[in-house]
Order: C-alpha cells, then sequence, then structure tokens
C-alpha cells in the first residue's frame, strides 16, 4: 500500500489512545481508518498525566502524540485556553525536530479550531474542523455570556469562515452552522460511525451473565455523561411510571462514559434516581472501555438516548449496530441516524410521557422489537462505519491536497512570469 501523505488530527482536550468520550472515539476511529486507507496519520493531543506515553503507536501508519502542555494533569476545557499557545509551540516543535510538514490538519471541538487557525497562519497548509459541539447552540437561550463564552464563540465563528472544509456530522449541526455562526465557509456532511466488528460481536445471554443481569428482565440502557443538556432526568422520569413495572420487571443501567467522572453530577443523578422511586432497579456504571460496552449494548433490551442537543448520533449506531433498538429525542445526528420505527423509535426531547409509551411498545411487542434490533445493525453496515467516513474524508481531503498543487502551481507560474518580465 502506498503512502498518500501525512495528515495531522487535533484534539487537544480529548485524548484518541484512550477508551471513553465521543470525541475520543471519533478521533482514534477515524484516524486508524484512514490509515487503513493509506495515509500517514499523526493524532495530536495534551498530555494529562506524567506516566503517559509520548508516542502511542496504534499501528504502522497511526498514533497518537501527547504534547506537554501546562502542568501534566487533568485541566478543564474552560481552562486549556490558556495553554494553546504552549500547545501549538510543542506541536511545531516536533514537526522541527522530526522535519515533518503535514500538507492538511484536521482539527477537532472549538479549541483545537484556534490551534488549527493559528498553524495555518505559519505553515502551508490545508485546514478541516469537525466542531462535534457548539457554543452558538449551547448558548443561544443564555441571558449573560462569560468572556470564555464570547470567546468561544469567536474562533467558532473565525474557524467556519477561514478553514478550506469544515464536517458537519448531521444535517441539523449544517443547518446551526448557517443560522447560528456564519454564512460563510464550505460544509460537508459526513456522519459518525460505529465499530461494526466490536459491536454486534457478543450475544446477549453472554453479556446479561456476564454484567449480572437477570434474563428475565427488561434491561433498559442509558450510555452517555450526566450533563444536563443530554437529558437524563427525561428517562428517569419516564421509569418512574407505576404502568410500566405492572407490566415486567425492569433495571436501569446508566453508562457515564466521560473521560474524566465529575462526581458532582453523579450525585445529582443519583438523588433524582432515589426522588423518584427506582434506585432499587438502577444500576451505575463509570468509564467502560469499548469492549465493556459492547457487553452492555448486547445485555440491553433497548438503549434511550433523551439528548436535548445530539450532534453525533454515535451511541445509538453502536446500540443499533449490537442489534439492541433505540429509542431517542428527535434531533440533531439521532433523528438523521435513526428512522422512526423501522431502525428505532423517536420522541419529543423532554416528553417523559411519550417516552415511557414508547419503552411500553417494545416490552409488550418482543417479535416488533427484536426486528428494530436486525434492521437497525443492517442500516449501521450500510450507511455508518469507520470505514465509510474514512472513504468519504478520504475524497475530500484529496481534493484540499489537490487544490493546494494547483496554488501552489499557479503561485510558481506568477513568479516565472514576473521573473521573466512578461
Amino acid at each position: 500500500m502506498q503512502t498518500l501523505s501525512t495528515i495531522a488530527l487535533i484534539s487537544v482536550h480529548s485524548d484518541p489512545a484512550t477508551e471513553t468520550g465521543s470525541q475520543n472515539v471519533y478521533v482514534r476511529q477515524v484516524g486508524e481508518a484512514l490509515s487503513r486507507l493509506g495515509w500517514q496519520v499523526d493524532m495530536f493531543t495534551r498530555k494529562t498525566d506524567a506516566s503517559q506515553a509520548t508516542i502511542v503507536q496504534h499501528n504502522p501508519l497511526c498514533r497518537t502524540i501527547r504534547l506537554s502542555a501546562g502542568p501534566e494533569e487533568f485541566i478543564s476545557r474552560q481552562k486549556l485556553i490558556g495553554y494553546l499557545p504552549e500547545f501549538l509551540k510543542q506541536l511545531r516543535q516536533f514537526q522541527l525536530d522530526r522535519d515533518i510538514r503535514y500538507r492538511l490538519i484536521h482539527t477537532n471541538y472549538w479549541l483545537s479550531a484556534w490551534v488549527g487557525m493559528e498553524l495555518k497562519k505559519v505553515q502551508p497548509l490545508k485546514h478541516v474542523h469537525t466542531y462535534h459541539s457548539l457554543g452558538a447552540v449551547k448558548y443561544a437561550n443564555v441571558d449573560y455570556l462569560s468572556n470564555l463564552d464570547k470567546t468561544r464563540l469567536a474562533i467558532e465563528k473565525a474557524c467556519l469562515e477561514t478553514a478550506d472544509l469544515t464536517i458537519a456530522t448531521c444535517p441539523q449541526q449544517r443547518d446551526y452552522l448557517r443560522k447560528l455562526v456564519s454564512h460563510k465557509g464550505q460544509i460537508e456532511i459526513i456522519p459518525c460511525g460505529a465499530d461494526i466488528n466490536l459491536f454486534g460481536s457478543i450475544a446477549s445471554f453472554t453479556a446479561r451473565k456476564q454484567l449480572g443481569i437477570a434474563q428475565n428482565t427488561f434491561n433498559v440502557l442509558y450510555v452517555g455523561r450526566f450533563n444536563r443538556h443530554l437529558g437524563v432526568e427525561t428517562l428517569i422520569k419516564a421509569l418512574s411510571k407505576p404502568s410500566l413495572h405492572s407490566v415486567c420487571d425492569i433495571h436501569l443501567t446508566l453508562v457515564n462514559n466521560s473521560p474524566s467522572s465529575n462526581p458532582l453530577k453523579r450525585k445529582r443523578i443519583e438523588k433524582l434516581v432515589w426522588d423518584f422511586g427506582i434506585d432499587n432497579i438502577t444500576t451505575f456504571a463509570e468509564q467502560a472501555n469499548r469492549k465493556e460496552l459492547a457487553k452492555y449494548y448486547a445485555a440491553a433490551d433497548v438503549c434511550v438516548i433523551p439528548s436535548h442537543y445530539n450532534p453525533s448520533g454515535m451511541v445509538a449506531m453502536e446500540s443499533m449496530a449490537s442489534g439492541t433498538p433505540v429509542i431517542a429525542s428527535n434531533v440533531g445526528g439521532l433523528k438523521y441516524v435513526i428512522q422512526h420505527e423501522q431502525t428505532g423509535i423517536l420522541f419529543p426531547a423532554f416528553n417523559s410521557f411519550i417516552l415511557t409509551r414508547g419503552i411500553s411498545r417494545l416490552i409488550t411487542q418482543p417479535e416488533w422489537r427484536r426486528k428494530l434490533g436486525e434492521c437497525g445493525r443492517e442500516r449501521v453496515e450500510k450507511l455508518f462505519t469507520w470505514d465509510g467516513v474514512a472513504h468519504q474524508l478520504n475524497e475530500f481531503y484529496l481534493e484540499q491536497i489537490g487544490q493546494q498543487n494547483l496554488e501552489f502551481l499557479h503561485k510558481s507560474l506568477e513568479y516565472t512570469v514576473q521573473a521573466v518580465g512578461y
């Protein structure tokens, strides 16, 4: 296989070499899939522990590089902006020490966007960006914005207007970018993906036995952070309805997949579970790695994603790849990934009553539930694999690098014309 070129994926706050967190997974899976197409991929992140390896080689063409920017410890995203200049300096030093030139960089999240824009000012490269989440959406109904909030919005706008290409993970995110951020800049839609070799590789009976979940229990799964915009409260309210518990035994599994667990957020959810009287049927799991997560999906009868805003739909894809039907809010990437009543059920965000009704339908219609799971798996295999994502990115990368070659040729011709005096 011929190596195409050396490219950099930049993810300042989210480490691709770790196994929890949606952005970590996105960058790692995209990087490895691109390397299978022949790209030499360097994935840059920030070292958060002195004991961490500086370079993690995932395969001969793909590696994670951890740069020392600020204290080698966890720093919240809100405080990381002060260390971005040092991160940029270390990245450039890494290039200089190894004589590496990146023809294209792909940045992830607004913190990395700043690094990408600054790097482009001093190096001839193409800049591709994926937002993952948007401050413009997060702050849409906020009356007071801090200086950091305003900085984020300014960086998001500048990136959309100056990057060579912006990747939106669903049509709604593209619409938000146009409506709330800027009318300038090129946007293309490329969804996230799921590992179809991992998810769906374990039988439900085996997974339940290993996790200690009774075979005759209807197991409801939630995977995600415990942030308010992810809507865990709606799920807890829905499961507290007595009508559900009169039909069968129900179990709730809450998997917090945040790379850095916040005890205050978990305490808030624990209190809600207690207040709504379902603490006796609820199990918490923290920071499950990818193999463990495959077990949780397989052991579930349904995966519920009650988000208020969800641009990726990645959890839905992973659940569907596992053959587990999904009930999800009718927002963002979720309504892009899920076909209502064909591969899952969509419900209005915040509406616990309709969510309860959806869960009840799956409990009382096991054959339909099985059919949803099968169709969901088929849809992911067809549309949402990481290799498929990489092939789409590959086309845009080659197009951008081709434009870069034409720009270089054009400048060379201009210089030649001027030199000979025409």
